[in-house]
């Protein structure tokens, strides 16, 4: 059976990433692929307890804490969920993956981002790069206000949500470096479109697939 297509969607709250996900999963098994839909932190029964303890706020963990928790996730998550479905030829389309490690924990931490670090990062991927990321591109302002009409929706924010205004600008700006060192991987998608328009446009990257 051949190999599957590893897709990763990428970008800060509030750009419409997990919406534009569901919409990619629909139309590649419209197209007759096999989808294999997951998601980062959390997708794996251990995943699920770390996404809980980062995310509640229940406890505040230290930077250094915060990245180890992320990558343990990772590590569990690759070996137990993302390989095998690949082996069995499905496309697998994941929210979330090291670039997010990248924005938030690195930069917007303001951990240093060195080869040590980058290297911890590369371990816990386990040689698993996606073959195509879509990083939903949409400016801190614009997604302050739609995350505000969800909270005013009665959608809870989590700890990360809440952080403040200089952290999603820094892991914008984040965002943004990853794609322009990592042209040939990393699409951009103007987020602040209509939806339609950025289902298209994300259709037509991955026709090249």
């Amino acid at each position: 059976m051949n190999q599957g297509k590893f897709i990763t969607f990428e970008g800060g709250d509030g750009s419409g990433k997990s919406t534009q996900l569901g919409l990619t999963v629909a139309w590649l098994e419209a197209q007759g692929k096999d989808v294999f839909q997951t998601f980062e932190p959390g997708d794996t029964p251990l995943g699920g307890e770390i996404r809980r303890l980062l995310l509640s706020g229940e406890f505040m963990p230290v930077p250094a804490c915060e990245l180890l928790l992320f990558l343990a996730d990772r590590a569990q998550h690759v070996e137990q969920v993302i390989k095998p479905a690949l082996a069995a030829g499905k496309w697998v389309v994941c929210d979330r993956y090291t670039d997010s490690t990248l924005a938030y924990q690195l930069a917007g931490r303001k951990l240093e981002d060195d080869a040590e670090l980058r290297a911890m990062l590369a371990w816990a991927e386990q040689g698993l790069k996606p073959d195509v990321t879509l990083w939903l591109d949409l400016s801190v302002a614009d997604a302050a206000v739609r995350m505000a009409e969800r909270v005013a929706e009665g959608e809870p924010s989590n700890r990360l949500d809440d952080e403040k205004k200089s952290f999603h600008e820094a892991v914008y700006q984040a965002f943004q470096s990853i794609q322009q060192e990592n042209t040939q991987r990393v699409c951009r998608i103007n987020a602040k479109q209509n939806m339609d328009v950025i289902q298209q446009d994300i259709q037509k990257v991955l026709k090249d697939l």
